[in-house]
């Protein structure tokens, strides 16, 4: 269906594809709602996405060259589409949520200069460029796009070429298109051996290797996300792995942290003293609600100052509150303690950890929500946005929508992501931000004998007044980056730009070389560190403290802020439902679809899916297949009835190198 071919009248019209959109739009198809799920983007899933890193590059290059598109020149036609006794509220074109940008490459270039004689290879950065760290300007102010290229006219042209096929149509879209490319990469052997030198020219060979998330999350094994997942059936659209390690680094030295009874006394960073101590502290943790006179008096004291009164170590309470209950230093107490238990209460039930991740990128999540609106009924455009509501005066409700091709579409509900509202709409423009920081490296913090592991490590702050830094670096079997290399994300809360933040933390952590391809030669502890072969930092708003009243909008808009600092998504998740029971009070929130073997599909019924999207029988094709046929119908109420009763919890089915959740 062509865009201009849209049902001019919809139950719900949502704008954005980040986590919290898609769930509710997957949410409200299931319930039998007409949706209409839009997006300015060329890619799904907003802030929330993942890229490759051809893609990223080109990413960054319209990201830079993108402008607002002045009122005057669409008010016409939006005029001619207003009736009288309505009112007319724009929306912004130019997404303003991601500002500092700026990437710097020290990968070896040898090799491309070694073959200019016979053809030149130009690079694919844009323009602007340095050559290197050194030569950078470390101001960084808002928009500011740095990079390193030697051919700048080239580069954007070559990166253009790559990008080309990657890009979904203009047309109505289809949410789960790109996994068909992604199965066809081969799935790494985390006994691959690694590269022994890796040039710039081969991350841009094999940069569709690459699954780069801007925002850095991982999943609570009972965390709402995951309890969504398993709830809604939609945790089949895709696989995850464990999280092998939890570390830390104190005193410029990773070491792991010992976070299970197994860990604790295998721990050779604990005296046995201190084992006692942590594993009295911990099983108290677990039901702690039963001991208030333990903690009461200390609720609204900082955590920091309880764990002092529990005679714990210096050492014990760094692992505790940084690693564990992962809180900050003024956490009241109480808080601290819930933090603590949920931490305790996830492990064990997919692994060591408490932490999943979905292999290809977080940016797969918000893509299985989209794929489940999609099997029920819902429409999806991309490159497709909304110029302005069309509001009642008398009622002060969104009646309508103006598209960017001017068609006005009727709808009861609007949803829309926060960077599409304007200034003027908004009560304050004082935002909180996230520093994140994106490396290629090559090789591991703490390199392991066993198989590559996804670790999560804790960096504490170097000053007091600075925050915490929280890592998380993804080994190729995560299927997000090429064999030989780490993909790590570095995410705190903001005090200045993401360089000023991040930077003494990658040099503490990293080798970083002064000029392309230099090895290190300070000595055998810094030939011991990772050597960054790329890295971008940039700062995202973080709008997650606002609510409601903070816009300034008619009473049946309601809006979705983006990712917060966190390192879970139990924010998005609760923002959906509640979005969802403002929309629809009398429905339930999700619930179980039905199982892809039990779909009955219009047609002539040979479109069914596979038995679970994780099936390598299965194909992408019969997916795409399988949710172009139309909407899906339920075998019997009894039939759900009875998924629903058994789809309580979940197990793991695990090989060497994915986990898939599924229906115990």
């Amino acid at each position: 269906m062509a865009a201009e071919e849209i049902p001019s009248e919809f139950d719900i019209v949502i704008l954005g594809t980040g986590l919290t959109e898609s769930v509710i739009a997957a949410a409200c198809s299931r319930v039998g709602q007409s949706v209409l799920h839009l997006d300015r983007r060329n890619y799904y899933a907003g802030n929330w996405a993942s890229f490759t890193l051809n893609g990223l590059l080109s990413w960054i290059e319209e990201y830079k060259n993108q402008q607002e598109v002045p009122t005057t020149e669409s008010e016409q036609v939006w005029r001619s589409l207003i009736d009288e006794g309505e009112d007319v509220v724009p929306l912004s074109s130019m997404d303003s949520s991601i500002s500092n940008l700026v990437v710097f490459s020290y990968a070896s270039e040898e090799e491309e200069k070694e073959q200019e004689t016979k053809a030149p290879v130009p690079s694919i950065l844009p323009e602007n460029t340095q050559t290197t760290s050194e030569e950078t300007n470390s101001d960084c102010t808002e928009g500011q796009d740095t990079v390193t290229s030697d051919d700048p006219t080239e580069a954007v042209k070559l990166q253009k070429e790559g990008c080309e096929e990657e890009k979904p149509s203009p047309e109505i879209s289809d949410p789960g298109q790109s996994q068909e490319e992604k199965e066809q990469q081969p799935i790494s052997n985390p006994a691959d051996p690694p590269l022994e030198k890796i040039t710039y020219q081969k991350l841009l060979k094999e940069g569709r290797r690459f699954n780069i998330d801007l925002v850095s999350k991982l999943m609570y094994s009972r965390g709402a996300l995951v309890d969504l997942l398993i709830k809604s059936n939609v945790s089949r659209y895709a696989e995850f792995k464990n999280i092998g390690r939890i570390l830390t680094c104190r005193n410029g030295k990773v070491e792991q942290v010992p976070c299970s009874r197994a860990d604790v006394f295998a721990s050779k960073q604990l005296t046995v003293v201190e084992k006692r101590m942590l594993m009295k502290f911990l099983t108290f943790c677990l039901d702690f609600e039963q001991h208030p006179e333990e903690y009461q008096d200390s609720s609204e004291k900082p955590f920091r100052e309880f764990l002092k009164t529990k005679k714990l170590t210096e050492n014990l309470q760094d692992f505790v509150l940084l690693s564990i209950a992962m809180v900050t230093q003024e956490t009241p107490t109480e808080e601290g303690l819930k933090a603590t238990q949920h931490f305790l209460r996830c492990l064990g039930r997919y692994g060591n950890t408490p932490f999943l991740f979905p292999l290809y990128g977080l940016g797969e999540i918000p893509q299985c929500f989209c794929r489940m609106c999609a099997v029920f009924g819902g429409i999806y455009c991309l490159r497709h946005s909304v110029q302005c509501l069309v509001v009642d005066k008398a009622s002060n409700k969104v009646k309508a929508v103006v598209d960017t091709h001017g068609q006005r579409i009727s709808c009861s509900h609007f949803v829309v992501e926060d960077s599409y509202i304007r200034d003027e709409q908004r009560q304050s423009t004082a935002y909180r931000q996230i520093s994140r920081a994106v490396l290629i490296t090559d090789r591991s913090v703490l390199p392991s004998e066993s198989e590559q592991q996804i670790s999560l490590v804790t960096v504490p702050p170097l000053e007091s007044s600075a925050p915490a830094v929280r890592m998380v670096e993804l080994c190729s079997s995560s299927m997000t980056c090429m064999p030989g290399t780490y993909l790590v994300h570095l995410t705190c809360s903001s005090s200045g730009s993401a360089q000023e933040d991040l930077a003494p933390v990658i040099s503490q952590l990293f080798h970083i070389p002064s000029s392309p391809g230099q090895e290190p030669e300070e000595g055998a502890e810094e030939r011991s560190k990772p050597t960054v072969l790329w890295v971008m930092y940039f700062n995202m708003r973080d709008t997650s403290a606002l609510d409601g009243s903070s816009y300034i909008l008619p009473s049946n808009v309601h809006v979705c802020t983006g990712p917060d600092a966190s390192l879970g998504s139990d924010y998005s998740i609760k923002l959906a439902e509640s979005v969802f029971h403002h929309l629809l009070p009398d429905e339930e929130f999700c619930p179980p679809a039905p199982n892809p073997e039990d779909i009955i599909y219009d047609g002539d019924g040979s479109q069914a899916e596979g038995a679970g999207f994780g099936d390598t029988n299965s194909t992408d094709g019969d997916k795409s297949n399988a949710e172009e046929e139309g909407v899906a119908q339920e075998k019997s109420p009894s039939a759900e009835s009875s998924e629903a009763s058994e789809n309580i919890d979940s197990v793991i089915l695990e090989t060497t190198t994915q986990t898939t959740l599924t229906d115990e």
